[in-house]
């Protein structure tokens, strides 16, 4: 690659591990190199589980130094991404107050219906648009009401967490739109926070900090952080500050097709970009939601269970000292007899079981199917159902929106995987274009290409994501099999008491 035209350092902190990518810009595309990773564990406090948010700041501080020394300290930019709907608060002294408590916090458990006693369910959906998650910011933050909690009483701003984060690099309190969209406490058609919300939960309004589009610069980065790591003063950038905004960035579309993506990982994220909301009774129904994308859009999608059931059931055979290279296991499910076993992911019974083999036998158990019994049987077992609940939710997301998607763009660490991308493609009968893997990082980074003027819009953006990245074409191929199966998978689905 030539010249570059931009060095920017993305932070992409997922509830597992962090990475600090280096990100060089140039007329040929865009080169990644990471810097740094790092695990993400969660600490217990008083009884809560939170986030060492200290621990987090040091680490991609660390980062920083790394590119320092290989790439020298002259940077144009720095951003963050993380998960959605957790955050710090800040107090009049501009101390933090306590840590940021974890999603999976127990506190929320109950809070929802103390919620909706206070703002109808319908009247919550039609203002916000967002799916109804028990650990919602709006959940979170009615248990420290609840409790009458003394960090709550004493708090001056509310901070997300890639927010809080550009608090410590910056100095500056502000919110960037598509993390603060996780929340349901924005007025979705407004763009802003929902007056009616705050009142309802009896928060002062100004706990909750201006909005900043994503791609916008949030200050510099402070001299104490940069001589201690060894940079020159360089931008801070919002670049879509929820991980999976920054994915959807990065999603390599090109021209007027009509297109959905896939973010694959833990959790599978299936949707469509929309100029504006979508908000009615029947996406209600559907559970989908309306969060903020980047240049103004709307990312019209639903969870659905992911990779948790493959990685669950890795941990599990490497206990008992199995192959679990992705490549042995998915060789062995290629040699599989297709179809033998299917689960619904999305029931609640492999939320968080002790044993996810134990998990997938009980299920098919109770739905009168033999259970796998080999890493290969497993692995068929679980990329099938995946493949179908993708099925299912590309029907209820075409019947939504009225329109027939020609192309599924997957994008994440699902994207390597051959055999659950072709699976994808049957079952959907549409084509599958998988890549890039980093979807994430290449996102925060172009973002921040964009926000110094190096890139102009969203279109050239995703230009450079397609230019820069090895994709691979999916066609399909034994469909007519799929739709055989995909009725057997909706009788099974709602069958397991599990639900």
């Amino acid at each position: 690659m030539g010249e570059a035209h931009g060095r920017f350092i993305g932070v992409d902190l997922g509830a597992s591990s962090g990475r600090v990518f280096a990100g060089l810009l140039d007329d040929g595309g865009l080169a990644m190199h990471e810097l740094h990773r790092f695990d993400n564990e969660p600490i217990t406090i008083d009884r809560t589980l939170c986030w060492d948010i200290q621990r987090l700041f040091g680490q991609i501080k660390r980062g920083l130094a790394e590119f320092a020394r290989a790439f020298g300290p002259e940077a144009d930019g720095v951003g963050i991404d993380t998960w959605g709907v957790d955050f710090g608060l800040v107090g009049a002294d501009g101390s933090m107050l306590g840590h940021p408590a974890h999603y999976r916090d127990r506190r929320t458990e109950g809070m929802a219906e103390k919620v909706h006693a206070r703002i109808d369910s319908g009247r919550l959906y039609e203002i916000t648009g967002i799916q109804f998650l028990p650990f919602n910011t709006i959940f979170q933050l009615m248990s420290m009401v609840d409790a009458a909690s003394p960090a709550l009483q004493d708090a001056e701003t509310l901070l997300f967490v890639p927010d809080l984060l550009n608090y410590m690099l910056t100095g500056r309190r502000v919110s960037e739109h598509t993390i603060a969209s996780t929340s349901q406490m924005l007025d979705a058609r407004g763009r802003n926070w929902s007056d009616p919300i705050v009142r309802a939960l009896g928060l002062p309004r100004e706990l909750m900090p201006p909005l900043v589009a994503p791609g916008s610069v949030v200050g510099q980065l402070g001299s104490g952080v940069a001589e201690e790591v060894g940079l020159s003063a360089c931008p801070v950038i919002a670049p879509a500050g929820h991980d999976t905004a920054s994915a959807v960035a990065a999603v390599p579309a090109e021209g007027s097709s009509r297109w959905a993506y896939i973010s694959s990982g833990t959790w599978s994220l299936m949707g469509v970009e929309l100029p504006e909301p979508l908000i009615n009774e029947r996406a209600m129904a559907a559970n989908f939601t309306n969060e903020a994308g980047v240049g103004g859009t709307v990312r019209f999608l639903k969870n659905i269970a992911g990779l948790w059931l493959m990685q669950q059931c890795r941990k599990v055979w490497q206990e008992q000292g199995l192959d679990c290279r992705f490549e042995q296991l998915t060789g062995e499910a290629e040699r599989a007899e297709p179809f033998r076993s299917l689960v619904d992911p999305d029931d609640g019974c492999f939320l968080d079981p002790p044993d996810m083999t134990a998990a997938i036998t009980a299920f098919c158990g109770r739905t009168n199917q033999p259970a796998p019994q080999t890493p290969g049987e497993f692995t068929r077992c679980i990329y099938e159902s995946l493949a179908l609940a993708y099925r299912r939710t590309l029907g209820t997301l075409e019947g939504l929106t009225g329109s027939r998607m020609e192309v599924l763009h997957v994008v994440g660490g699902g994207s390597r995987d051959a055999l659950l991308c072709q699976a994808t493609a049957d079952a959907c009968g549409v084509e599958v274009e998988a890549g890039p893997a980093e979807a994430t990082s290449v996102g925060n980074v172009l973002m921040q290409a964009m926000a110094v003027g190096r890139l102009g819009s969203l279109e050239q953006l995703r230009e450079f994501s397609r230019r820069s990245s090895d994709l691979r074409r999916y066609r399909p191929q034994q469909t007519s099999a799929w739709q055989r199966q995909a009725a057997r998978f909706e009788a099974l689905a709602g069958s397991s008491p599990g639900q």
